[in-house]
């Protein structure tokens, strides 16, 4: 995916050429906007959340070749064009009253025992372990070696729902997000950076609400 220097592809944290699907068997012009950065050392593309492509042109570059740097990178950003599309077709997490009670039922039986077994797993000790409607975080660790979970991980897949849970028990260890703390998480739990890209796309979970 990397062609050689001066050129490199960038990833963009944000998901999603216009913010439509390319069409089967057609090859729309690419029209990315062009950044000129002073302290760029190489031309990098990055498609947008809004489905928008632009590329940052180093201080020594041309739009010229930033253009065709563009169009050599046209399988990444058409990829990432379909991503786009597909998270944005997939529906919210819409609930009722009804559902939600029984979601949060759920979660209050299943949550922690999952979380128990996969500390007994890594030698740890949770003090106290607690279900709750959190709005901006799916889990929390406390210096206490309190763990709050969202009820709203009971609803994703086993394998994210358990990355959560690795995550706030690797906190037992170290209370940071610091380079050794994600290396602790990588051991523990190995589909961890997949289990990331799932809940950035799916954070308009965090706001389902009855």
């Amino acid at each position: 995916m990397q062609p050689s220097l001066p050129f490199e592809p960038c990833v963009s944290p944000e998901p999603g050429l216009s913010g439509q699907a390319v069409p089967d068997g057609q090859r729309v012009p690419l029209e990315p906007a062009l950044i000129r950065h002073p302290r760029a050392r190489r031309y990098v593309v990055r498609v947008r959340a809004d489905g928008s492509v632009r590329v940052t042109i180093p201080r020594w570059g041309s739009k010229r070749e930033a253009r065709a740097f563009a169009e050599a990178q046209r399988s990444w950003i058409e990829g990432q064009l379909a991503k786009l599309a597909r998270e944005r077709a997939e529906p919210r997490m819409e609930l009722t009253c009804e559902a939600a009670k029984a979601f949060r039922a759920r979660a209050k039986r299943e949550l922690p025992p999952r979380l128990l077994a996969l500390a007994a797993e890594q030698g740890l000790e949770v003090a106290r372990v607690s279900v709750r409607d959190q709005r901006w975080r799916w889990g929390s660790c406390s210096r206490s070696r309190h763990i709050c979970l969202n009820w709203r991980l009971v609803a994703m897949p086993a394998w994210v729902r358990d990355y959560v849970l690795v995550h706030e028990l690797m906190h037992l260890k170290r209370m940071d997000h610091s380079p050794a703390f994600w290396a602790l998480v990588q051991r523990a739990c190995p589909e961890s950076q997949a289990a990331r890209a799932w809940l950035r796309a799916h954070q308009r979970w965090l706001t389902a609400h009855p």
